[in-house]
């Protein structure tokens, strides 16, 4: 039993027992960037990119048939970046988050994503490997978020190294074109400490299930890899794995793209990136649990899960005997992906019970949770995820608290009675009356079985999972226009003692809210993208 279960045990109790350090407090005047900074790095603008008005998030989420078979291009790839994770506006909004105060002022404006992040941080490093097929010359290349750009890091065909890292049995098209993604951790640990390992994880599932939404509605791929030589791609990038974790990487299916005998050479050059980001703190910590997690879930990177391997971990099937509450054909989700992604924000407290959910608008958000849950690539078709829901304020459901059925696209009664006492006393923070959400969503994953099944690095693909869902239940309510809020801080342990889990080792990780907010909500929003 490797430590990864150690901390996931510590996770679920950390309402009840608090982690290491319990005293610790953020140095906010110190606090890092929310991105890399390469000083002297030539850099180029990438292009506008159309998008389709019929590209809608129900293609995004339910493609039809298999993966869509298009190709990649710069102006594909600038879209998917820009809308995933580029800065597309300003906003300012009283509502009831404890950063209200500080918005304000510029030095600490909050700058919309169309993922979703904890804490709003963004640590999920983006660097674009391009081979000779590229539009630009062969290299390394980072993402800029603040600028939309390019930044080059390294110049020469590193492509066949990547490919070599992912090895045999890889997901993904034949390609020299890869996304690398990668955490570096005092981007998040500076506020979290020992509990950003968890956090950060689900920020990758975030950011990925993004791509594969905004592909899909496309008719493009996205199959991420989470397993493969971590160390040799964190030396390509010049990255301490102590410091900076390699997560995921995502081949391009590229238009042109031709293989070659050079992709072997490309796999032999010994080089690396040499730049190094200048970090803004004056002082970095480091915390044990963090050091721990990431050696632990790095030890196995190359022993990739053989198909099906992860039958075993999948969801607990609901309760066939438990009441059945049908529901009505969710919703569709007409709006483009790209609109959803620009719309979606936290509701922070705006929720508002006199106008209830619809049963479609909750069928909708339900489905798409399900939808996100299959992260695909080389983590299978293995349904991980399995979905409860506490109704609060929903047209024509009785209070109480189900189970999602997804195979017939109902609810199954676990509890009868008003679930808002539960739900608020049960809850850390006070940026959020859960009681005035229309439902509160909980994913839960046997986190302790898919650990037993694949090792410690299926810890990553526990939170990529549970971040994936998040993503699509936030797009969803976006585009079904209901208000979303999606929190970490709630008593996890008093979770399974209402639901009754604790004998199927399901552990709830996340709370996503979903409900109607206040009218004539006092915002103000500046579009730069």
């Amino acid at each position: 039993m490797g430590y990864a279960h150690e901390y996931a045990a510590a996770i679920m109790h950390r309402g009840r027992v608090p982690m290491d350090p319990a005293d610790y407090v953020p140095n906010w005047q110190d606090g890092p960037r929310k991105a890399k900074f390469y000083p002297g790095a030539d850099s180029f603008p990438l292009p506008d990119a159309a998008y389709p008005s019929d590209a809608t998030l129900d293609r995004g989420l339910c493609p039809e048939g298999a993966p869509g078979d298009g190709e990649f291009d710069l102006a594909t790839l600038s879209g998917m970046l820009r809308d995933s994770y580029g800065l597309t506006g300003r906003r300012l909004g009283v509502q009831a988050n404890t950063d209200l105060s500080a918005l304000p002022f510029y030095p600490l404006a909050n700058w919309s994503r169309g993922s979703a992040s904890g804490g709003g941080l963004y640590p999920v490093g983006v660097h674009w490997v391009s081979g000779p097929s590229g539009p630009v010359p062969p290299g390394v290349h980072y993402y800029s978020t603040r600028h939309h750009a390019m930044q080059r890091l390294l110049t020469g065909d590193v492509s066949g190294q990547v490919r070599a890292a992912l090895g045999e049995g890889a997901p993904g098209p034949a390609t020299d074109q890869y996304l690398v993604l990668s955490i570096k951790y005092w981007q998040n640990s500076f506020k979290y400490n020992s509990f950003s390992f968890h956090a950060v994880s689900m920020d990758l599932g975030a950011c990925v299930q993004t791509w594969r939404m905004w592909a899909a509605a496309r008719g493009l791929a996205v199959e991420p890899a989470l397993w493969f030589d971590e160390e040799r791609l964190a030396a390509l990038l010049g990255a301490d794995l102590r410091e900076e974790g390699i997560f995921a990487v995502v081949p391009l299916k590229w238009g042109g793209y031709k293989p070659s005998s050079d992709d072997e050479v490309s796999a032999a050059a010994p080089v690396s990136v040499r730049r190094k980001d200048v970090e803004r703190s004056r002082t970095v910590l480091t915390f044990d649990a963090l050091l721990r997690m990431q050696e632990a879930t790095s030890a196995g990177a190359t022993a990739r899960p053989a198909p099906g391997a992860l039958a075993p971990a999948a969801a607990h099937p609901v309760d066939p005997a438990a009441a059945e509450v049908e529901l009505p054909p969710a919703r569709p989700l007409e709006t483009d992906v790209r609109t959803a992604l620009r719309d979606r924000r936290s509701s922070f407290g705006r929720f508002e019970g006199q106008q209830p959910v619809t049963r479609t608008q909750l069928a909708a958000c339900l489905g798409a949770a399900v939808a996100g849950s299959r992260l695909g690539g080389d983590t299978g078709e293995v349904p991980l995820a399995k979905l409860y829901a506490f109704v609060s304020h929903v047209e024509g459901l009785e209070p109480g608290s189900y189970a999602y059925d997804p195979e017939r696209r109902s609810l199954r009664r676990v509890k009868e009675g008003r679930p808002g006492e539960f739900l608020q006393k049960n809850y850390f923070l006070a940026n959020y009356n859960l009681e005035q959400a229309g439902a509160v969503l909980v994913p839960t994953v046997r986190t302790t079985a898919v650990l037993d099944t694949v090792g410690d690095r299926g810890y990553r693909l526990v939170n990529a999972t549970i971040g994936a869902v998040a993503q699509s239940v936030y797009t969803a309510a976006s585009a079904v226009d209901l208000g979303c809020g999606v929190a970490l801080g709630f008593d996890n342990i008093s979770y399974i003692e209402e639901l009754g889990l604790e004998e199927t080792g399901e552990a709830p990780l996340l709370i996503m809210m979903i409900g109607n907010e206040r009218p004539a909500p006092a915002d103000f929003r500046y579009e730069i993208a």
